[in-house]
């Protein structure tokens, strides 16, 4: 057979986890919808909100259902389950305005100081003298345009237009995210496998 766990999965406090709900299963049809049934793991309060579930701990079980049956595994080594009362993550949309507020007055904030550091007015003065031949206290032939250039080239930057994407690649902000969310996955895991390391010590002891 061949297995391939899921990188993470949300579930509900005290639910059965069978292999079906956290791996993709390919198998002869004799077996298939046996081992998706397989109970892998009870959730119970001491487990906290996230368990690693180990692919040692599911070709054991499997084993036992047929020490027989040859597995090739693929993709991740482990799963993360995710305990939530709902049995999905939902959104916080007190935090989520907070920190859209915090972001929007924050970016303005460095932009507007940016602009006072360089002496930004001053500047576009200079440039519109330079263009035209006589100054102007009111470059609104240079200021114009740039601002609007500065909404437009965060509109490229970060790829989206509300909830429509310019193009198909991943804008910087969604790969920090991601990146922020694999770091959290692989603390996780580091840290489980030392807890069931510590487990096995004592065991043996």
């Amino acid at each position: 057979m061949y297995l391939r766990l899921r990188r993470r999965v949300d579930v509900l406090p005290g639910a059965v986890i069978k292999l079906g709900d956290i791996a993709s299963i390919e198998t002869d049809r004799r077996y298939a919808d046996r081992i998706r049934e397989l109970i892998v793991w009870k959730m119970r309060p001491e487990d906290g909100n996230l368990l690693m579930i180990d692919m040692l701990q599911i070709v054991r079980l499997i084993r036992r259902f047929d020490p027989d049956l040859t597995v090739e595994t693929f993709g991740e080594p482990h799963v993360l389950l995710e305990t939530t009362q709902s049995g999905k993550v939902k959104p916080r949309y007190a935090l989520l305005v907070a920190a859209w507020l915090l972001l929007f007055f924050g970016s303005g904030m460095a932009i507007m100081n940016f602009h006072a550091d360089v002496d930004m007015p001053v500047v576009q003065r200079r440039i519109i003298e330079l263009l035209t031949g006589r100054p102007d206290r009111h470059a609104l032939l240079f200021e114009v345009p740039y601002s609007l250039g500065v909404g437009l080239g965060m509109l490229i930057f970060f790829n989206r237009v509300f909830r429509k994407r310019l193009n198909d690649e991943p804008n910087p902000l969604e790969v920090e995210m991601f990146m922020y969310q694999e770091n959290v996955n692989h603390y996780v895991i580091t840290e489980e496998y030392a807890k069931a390391r510590a487990r096995e010590g004592e065991t043996d002891a």
